[in-house]
């Protein structure tokens, strides 16, 4: 498969920990890939609605503190057409949880058949609005596929074949972040891309002494629903990187040098 690497939403700008990197805005960091199929977009960023309608798709709050730029160019509807696609044929989305920054772009792709982990899309529904759930990013009725165990696995992790995708798409849960958050891996024809999602925020945290961003950690902290998980899992990832670093490439949501790093 062709993959194309995205950035659905810039927000606010942030510094490395360390020299030799410039300081760059956050990106929400999304996939688009090519199957015989159609389409398969890997989270959706922030959609149209929410350019429009900052106010009434976005909760104030976490509107001010992460500054996204809300530029419509942006958008997955808007760089899928300029990559020369109809919007139309993007037949699957798959989310690695459903906070408002992952998933704004739902509405724009409303026949898109919409892959997530049940616990994620009942927590939601149940809570929503909240800061990281909004109802307008599924008032259209998505077509909903949701997953509640696995039943494959991945280089030694829990893993989950999502129906009606291809053998080299997979949902691997990564827990801890919110109810029922999971990475996304898809295969390019030459290695492994691993959307870790949330599951952590910035490339030294996969180091073997890990270091976090002193912004980037205020706001994983902050969402966290479960601590102890999220560190097992970022424990597990930390393993992936350093044992099947020639097999599988792991980045993040929101880490702007490692999408430049993929993208460029």
């Amino acid at each position: 498969m062709r993959i194309h690497h995205l950035n659905c939403g810039s927000m606010r700008r942030i510094d490395p920990t360390h020299d030799g990197l410039p300081s760059a805005p956050a990106v929400n960091h999304c996939l688009l890939a090519e199957t015989e199929d159609g389409l398969v977009l890997v989270e959706t960023g922030l959609g149209l609605g929410n350019v429009l309608d900052p106010a009434g798709t976005l909760d104030a709050a976490w509107t001010a503190m992460v500054e996204p730029a809300l530029e419509e160019e942006e958008t997955a509807i808007r760089q899928i057409k300029h990559l020369g696609f109809d919007p139309a044929d993007v037949r699957h989305v798959l989310v690695t949880h459903l906070d408002v920054d992952h998933c704004g772009g739902l509405p724009d792709f409303p026949r898109a058949t919409v892959h997530v982990l049940a616990a994620e899309l009942d927590t939601a529904l149940r809570e929503a609005p909240s800061h990281r759930y909004r109802p307008a990013h599924w008032a259209h009725g998505p077509q909903w596929r949701t997953y509640e165990s696995t039943n494959d696995s991945w280089f030694g992790l829990d893993a989950i074949q999502p129906a009606g995708l291809p053998e080299e798409i997979k949902l691997v849960p990564l827990g801890g972040h919110s109810a029922g958050h999971t990475g996304v891996a898809v295969h390019n024809g030459d290695r492994w891309l691993l959307h870790c999602g949330d599951a952590y925020y910035y490339h030294r945290e996969l180091d073997e002494a890990p270091e976090t961003h002193p912004v980037l950690d205020i706001v994983q902290t902050r969402a966290e629903v479960d601590h102890d998980r999220r560190m097992s899992t970022q424990a597990a990832l930390r393993t992936l990187a350093r044992d099947h670093s020639a097999e599988v490439t792991l980045f993040s949501a929101h880490d702007p040098w490692e999408f430049g790093r993929l993208a460029g």
